[in-house]
């Protein structure tokens, strides 16, 4: 329990001050009871309350760590019993290799709709979304059984998120150029959000899950979307000439959102509440994938263009690190495994997939897929509930 607040009395007379009074008060006084004397009696002092979060949103566990739910070992009863797979949807053989991450071996391929670009874990962790881009479909597929299920018609899905009181899924229809908020179950049509800018592709919510930013990769630009209102409150372009924004990250302590660009070689850093421009941080040549460790102390930025995975250090604020892969390679997307101890990526351009120790960055193995990995999905992972893409959990 606190203590009462120091009036000017008590902090004037310091804590021998404060033994003598509570020695000379009677016990009535010292319990605050009936004959407490109007002169030692306090009114009750009214605290600020913490903003609201979204409606419906589970409640935050630690506000100084908002993916403390994604420790390892911390599974929901939901995906306990799932098998550790790995699966990677490979946009030029339209089909979705399934990794088995005990033996680094292709167990499965899966055919699926045309150019499947993300494997997305749905908000009650109970389906994995495969976005068959221009094939305008999304496979559904059980993680308990691996069974595929009945393809669903939804138009132009490049990716997809879940808002995270799990009332809506949002479509980023990328050359639709719209935000489309559906039933996260039917996935039928609730809202459409027409946007200005060209590309939206990531994105990532506020620890309050009021807002979220989004990445526009085609016309280097940055949106705010109010999540209950479902409408675009701010936009703004990149201050790079060329810039093609791609992933998007909230750091654990729900202050900062960092933006991969492929072309900026480096992250963006933004204040997501006053949504000024933000400042770039280089990493390497075509900066693309973001990924929180499990202990939430580093960042893994995965550089497709030149083959290396940069390190950013939450607490020190600052890289500390670069891995490169032996032989180079084109790491993309990906998630960590529900361990924390390997980082699994995509080989976009090499038909490949990495898996990589995240203490030492040595690279475990390559896998050999099918043509053009792009956003896999390692499952389960831990947490509470998924707000999309290839796993961001909470």
């Amino acid at each position: 329990m606190l203590p009462p607040p120091l009036t000017r009395t008590t902090a004037l007379l310091g804590a021998a001050g404060l033994a003598l009074l509570a020695s000379c008060a009677s016990p009535d006084d010292r319990r605050g009871g009936a004959g407490a004397s109007k002169a030692t009696a306090r009114p009750a002092v009214a605290r600020p309350s913490p903003p609201a979060g979204l409606p419906g949103m589970p409640p935050v566990q630690n506000p100084k760590d908002i993916y403390a739910a994604d420790r390892p070992g911390m599974l929901s009863p939901v995906v306990k019993r799932f098998p550790s797979r790995v699966y990677v949807p490979n946009t030029n053989s339209d089909t979705v290799s399934v990794i088995d991450p005990a033996t680094y071996e292709v167990i499965e391929t899966i055919e699926v709709g045309r150019q499947p670009q993300h494997v997305v874990p749905s908000w009650d962790l109970k389906t994995l979304w495969v976005n068959n881009n221009r094939g305008h479909t999304l496979t559904p597929i059980n993680p308990a059984t691996g069974k595929v299920g009945e393809p669903v018609d939804v138009h132009d899905p490049y990716n997809l998120y879940f808002t995270p009181n799990g009332k809506y899924a949002v479509v980023m229809a990328s050359l639709d150029r719209q935000l489309v908020f559906r039933d996260p179950h039917t996935m039928k049509v609730k809202k459409t959000e027409p946007v200005t800018c060209a590309g939206v592709n990531h994105a990532d919510f506020s620890a309050d899950g009021r807002y979220f930013i989004v990445s526009c990769e085609f016309s280097g630009e940055l949106l705010k979307v109010d999540t209950e209102k479902m409408a675009v409150t701010a936009q703004q372009k990149l201050p790079f000439q060329g810039a093609m924004p791609q992933d998007v990250k909230i750091s654990p302590d729900g202050k900062t959102f960092y933006v991969a660009d492929m072309m900026a070689h480096g992250v963006w850093v933004l204040d997501g509440e006053k949504f000024t421009t933000p400042k770039l941080l280089p990493t390497g040549k075509g900066a693309h994938g973001l990924y929180v460790s499990r202990d939430s102390r580093v960042m893994y930025i995965s550089n497709r263009g030149e083959g290396s995975v940069s390190i950013f250090d939450f607490p020190k604020n600052r890289l500390t690190k670069k891995w490169h892969l032996p032989d180079g390679g084109s790491p993309d997307m990906g998630g960590v495994s529900a361990d924390g101890k390997v980082l699994w990526l995509s080989g976009r351009y090499d038909s490949e997939v990495y898996a990589i120790d995240t203490v030492t960055g040595k690279q475990l193995a390559r896998i050999p897929v099918d043509g053009g990995p792009h956003g896999l999905a390692v499952y389960p992972q831990p947490g509470r509930y998924s707000l999309g893409h290839t796993g961001v959990f909470r």
